[in-house]
């Protein structure tokens, strides 16, 4: 290949690439698209992140104290007398000390190390701070799945309200026809002047609805935008495709499930179980616990010098000076202590108490989970059936809207029908699409409320 012609493929790649770029961020948001944006970015589920860090730090701090301790350090020192001068009383006799500058230097290499072999309170603590963080974890999945139904509410609001702006437009376009041949026929006499101020007032109203069905659309882009963490200017398009297919559920086997694998039921659990072994644990700290200790110095090495200038106050012809130094090959220590805290300043106490208080907030959290669940279950699967059912009905509204715009249409034409007649069969069926729209948005939303509480929303 030559020069140009590769330069030329490259450039034919590089530009197939951006038009693909193009095209994948020009494609529409799709239910699942949002719900993946939303658990990247929105600020609950960063919270719940958070949180579950925050457990495993606790979860840390707690083997902190059954894991042995080690603290390594090098120390190097030094010491400086000058012109010492003084007595000193030997034997009942007192006698001068002899003028002298004195220095030393050191150096320690050491290791020093601590185990609390029998602590059991920090064995069940450590216990505890399992227990948090898997309720953390579990609390995470829960918050994940809040956040996946809350954005898919949001979503299926924003498509309703795409679809009922389309519905509200066609409203428009049909009331500017129809003031058109009114006021046609009132020209011609064939319809009185009540008639024509009534299909003016139609569109008149047509136009106010085209308004608050297009604010409402950018109110809910806005409203999805947030639980993204997008603003709404970054969001592309919705999807505002509207397929609904009737579901069968169980209410006793959805029971079954959500109790075994629900979130937000296991993060509860977890939570008590925490909750009672760190109530174990701080009773435990009134009594006596077991450490064992140790140090290790290698190789420490010391030097010395002593400068004299003088005896008994009488100064010598040159100072005399003396050195000297010591070194070590190994030198350690053990130690086994038996601890108990008698009085801590009523800090025991503080936290036996705090641990109560939990105990008491995770009992009565789980027992109102377990409690409401059942119905939770009934009122989504009722909410469900309604959906489905307004969506049966509002299918059967169009149907028969459609025929009667026929029917009317047909007699219009024939003379056997008014205006007016024609308009209202024109309304009946837009009204019709509008609620087979909002059915099939709210089956939507309650499929995925069904999910929810079953524990699969996400």
């Amino acid at each position: 290949m030559t020069r140009t012609g590769l330069v030329a493929f490259r450039l034919c790649v590089g530009l197939s690439g951006i038009v693909w770029v193009e095209a994948a961020a020009t494609e529409p948001l799709t239910a699942e698209g949002a719900v993946k944006l939303a658990l990247q970015r929105n600020s609950q589920v960063i919270g719940a992140e958070a949180a579950v860090l925050d457990a495993r730090s606790g979860l840390y701090g707690a083997y902190s104290g059954v894991l042995p301790r080690l603290n390594g350090s090098v120390t190097r020192s030094g010491q400086w007398q000058q012109e010492r001068t003084g007595a000193q009383v030997f034997g009942g006799f007192v006698s001068p000390i002899d003028r002298s500058d004195y220095e030393d230097f050191s150096t320690l290499p050491s290791l020093d190390g601590s185990w609390s072999v029998l602590n059991f309170s920090s064995l069940t603590g450590l216990l505890s701070a399992r227990n948090g963080l898997q309720a953390a974890q579990f609390q995470r999945r829960a918050t994940r799945q809040d956040a996946a139904l809350a954005t898919r509410r949001e979503f299926y609001e924003v498509v309703k309200a795409v679809r009922l702006a389309q519905v509200a437009a066609g409203a428009l376009h049909l009331a500017h026809d129809d003031e058109r041949r009114v006021r046609a026929l009132f020209e011609v006499g064939s319809v009185s002047k009540s008639d024509l101020l009534k299909a003016q007032l139609r569109t008149a109203q047509s136009v106010l609805d085209s308004l608050t069905a297009r604010q409402a659309v950018i109110n809910q882009r806005i409203l999805l935008a947030r639980q993204l963490g997008l603003k709404e200017s970054e969001m592309q398009e919705v999807d505002t495709l509207l397929i609904a297919e009737p579901r069968e559920y169980d209410e006793t086997s959805l029971l079954a499930e959500a109790r075994r694998i629900r979130p937000d039921l296991l993060a509860a659990d977890a939570e008590l179980r925490a909750a009672r072994t760190g109530l174990r644990s701080a009773n435990l700290l009134r009594m006596p616990y077991v450490t064992l200790g140790g140090g290790l110095t290698y190789r420490p090495k010391s030097a010395f010098k002593v400068t004299t200038f003088d005896t008994s106050g009488v100064p010598l012809p040159a100072p005399l000076v003396e050195a000297g130094n010591s070194k070590d090959d190994l030198q350690y220590n053990a130690r086994i202590s038996l601890n108990w805290d008698l009085f801590t300043g009523l800090a025991t106490e503080s936290r036996i108490a705090a641990a109560q208080a939990r105990l008491v907030r995770a009992k009565d959290g789980y027992d109102a989970l377990d409690r409401n669940l059942q119905s939770e279950i009934h009122q989504a699967l009722l909410a469900y059936r309604e959906a489905t059912e307004r969506e049966q009905v509002a299918r059967s509204a169009v149907e028969s809207a459609t025929e009667n715009l026929k029917l009317t249409q047909e007699k219009y034409n024939v003379g056997s029908a008014t205006i007016l007649e024609l308009i209202d069969a024109q309304v009946q069926l837009q009204r019709a699409q509008s609620d087979i729209v909002s059915a099939l948005a709210a089956i939507r939303v309650a499929e995925a409320q069904v999910d929810r509480v079953r524990g699969r929303a996400e």
